[in-house]
């Protein structure tokens, strides 16, 4: 059965062909999502969503969303999705960073002509039949500073634009590296220096605890007198009632403001302030940027939901859908040796080290990384899948380690995992075969071969005479049938481990006389 997408906003037809087009089954509600009840009754039926801002995503929604594998959010804010609760319960949240990227840069480019040509005030004015040339003095762009706070992706179009405007940036972006800011011809500068030294300040970064209220009164103080502040990033970033302040008091020459605090703003502490030029969250409103954020989060959620390709996605390393088809046998093999060492855990892990070592050094290791923790978290806390281990494991304060490197041994590429608890640690190491399939290579430094079943008894012994009898015999006279037996030992006499695939559950009772024999240490039955 081809999976199923929702689509509770409006979106582009071509959007919703693109889907048909991919194999998808599609319904298009571009109403539902204001229905937070009828979403809520209908959720549930559905692998996909595709939504613009009108749909809220809440945890209540989610909770109902059964089938649901992927939220895919047609634009760059996800305000409207409660990502944790997504990430709990094992869905992809996917956004559109880039296709509006030039649309909402080039509005903040058009924001600071505007405030700084009063152009709305001009135009009111000279519409109304006024001639009031003297009233309206505006301020160049040219040789002034733009001080940008956030050089991603938009920030650093308007950047390239600004420069174009003969005008000199500066930035403060912790994660802006000294290399591309001199890439893009700007300084990187602290807070502090910006504020000192902007004449035009325009904010490109998301809405997080550290960035809320940025340009906050004290911040705002700060700023030199006459600098003109442009946000059409998110509302949040700057202290409303601040900046309304500082705009009557002259300290800040003019603002202009695409987004606020709350949404839809009918009334708000800066309307009427002087110099204010306001639009209604027009950052993204062209015909193209619609366009293109529409078909991107078609392909992307076509592409999970058909190939397994993760693109921008907020709660999960990306897996393009070339590299998907070659990534998916190691995740298989991630994920089984996770569920291995997860199921003969039995106390606190404190901290989980993967050696990557070979190929798959270079592959996406985080997406493997999360296939690993899916399969160690799942023994303990069921429900969990590659996108929620990972927070799931930060939430229990397990140190996670990835260790990379070229191949030393035998094996062209092989993957370890170390699982540390309070009492000891665990090694078991695996590879890919020529025909695709995962193979246990070591576990606990022994060497050994083995495939992984449905169902395996795992023993641990000392390697003396007489134990295979023993033990085929009780499995024999329980009726449970051997497919495939794989033994090592460290050496003759000393430790020795069987690894041993079986039709079927092991009864309770034939386990407890397996430990019963002398030579036994440990009989874990294992499932995959």
């Amino acid at each position: 059965m081809a999976p199923k997408v929702l689509i509770s906003d409006k979106l582009s037809p071509a959007a919703v062909q693109i889907f048909k087009d991919r194999g998808l089954d599609v319904d298009f509600l571009p109403d539902l999502g204001k229905d937070k009840e009828k979403l809520a009754e209908v959720i549930g039926q559905y692998d996909g969503l595709a939504i613009r801002s009108a749909t809220k995503v809440t945890e209540k929604i989610i909770a109902r969303a059964d089938r649901l594998k992927v939220i895919g959010r047609a634009g760059i804010g996800v305000d409207n999705v409660d990502i944790p609760a997504a990430t709990a319960k094992g869905i992809i949240v996917m956004n559109t960073p880039f296709g509006n990227a030039i649309t909402t840069a080039e509005h903040a480019i058009a924001m600071m002509f505007s405030v700084a040509r009063q152009i709305p005030a001009a135009d009111a004015s000279t519409q109304g039949g006024k001639w009031e040339k003297s009233k309206f003095m505006g301020v160049e762009i040219t040789a002034k500073t733009l001080g940008l706070i956030g050089c991603g992706n938009i920030g650093s179009i308007v950047a390239e634009r600004a420069i174009g405007l003969r005008m000199k940036v500066v930035a403060y972006d912790p994660f802006l590296s000294a290399e591309r800011a001199r890439d893009l011809g700007i300084e990187k500068v602290e807070l502090d220096e910006l504020l000192r030294r902007a004449d035009f300040i325009t904010l490109h970064t998301p809405l997080t605890d550290k960035t809320r209220n940025i340009l906050s009164e004290e911040a705002i103080s700060r700023a030199r007198k006459g600098v003109y502040i442009i946000n059409c990033a998110r509302g949040g970033l700057v202290d409303e009632a601040a900046l309304r302040a500082a705009l009557d008091s002259g300290h800040v020459a003019g603002a202009a403001f695409d987004v606020f605090v709350d949404e839809p703003a009918k009334e708000n502490v800066l309307f009427g302030a002087p110099n204010l030029v306001c639009t209604p969250h027009l950052g993204a409103a062209t015909q193209e940027a619609q366009e293109n954020v529409a078909l991107q989060v078609a392909e992307q959620i076509s592409d999970y939901l058909m190939s397994g390709g993760v693109t921008n996605a907020l709660n999960m390393p990306s897996i393009s859908s070339e590299e998907a088809p070659k990534l998916t046998p190691f995740v298989r093999l991630a994920e089984q040796l996770g569920s291995f060492a997860g199921q003969l855990t039995e106390t606190a892990i404190s901290g989980i080290r993967i050696e990557y070592e070979g190929h798959v050094a270079e592959m996406n290791t985080k997406a493997l990384t999360a296939a690993v923790l899916t399969g160690v978290l799942t023994p303990l806390l069921q429900s969990v899948n590659m996108v929620s281990a990972p927070s799931l494991a930060r939430e229990r304060d397990i140190h996670v380690e990835e260790v990379h490197r070229s191949q030393q041994g035998a094996y062209e590429t092989y993957i370890r995992l170390t699982i540390l608890t309070e009492r000891q640690s665990r090694s078991v190491a695996g590879t890919i075969f020529a025909d695709g399939t995962p193979r246990i290579i070591q576990v606990k430094g022994i060497d050994m071969e083995a495939a992984l079943g449905p169902h395996m008894l795992y023993i641990t012994n000392e390697d003396k005479p007489g134990f295979i009898g023993k033990f085929g015999s009780i499995l024999g006279d329980a009726g449970v049938n051997i497919a495939t037996f794989s033994l090592g030992r460290n050496e003759p006499g000393g430790d020795a481990i069987a690894l041993i695939e079986v039709d079927g559950e092991v009864p309770a009772e034939t386990v407890e006389q397996l430990v019963a024999l002398p030579l036994v240490k440990q009989v874990k039955p294992l499932k995959f």
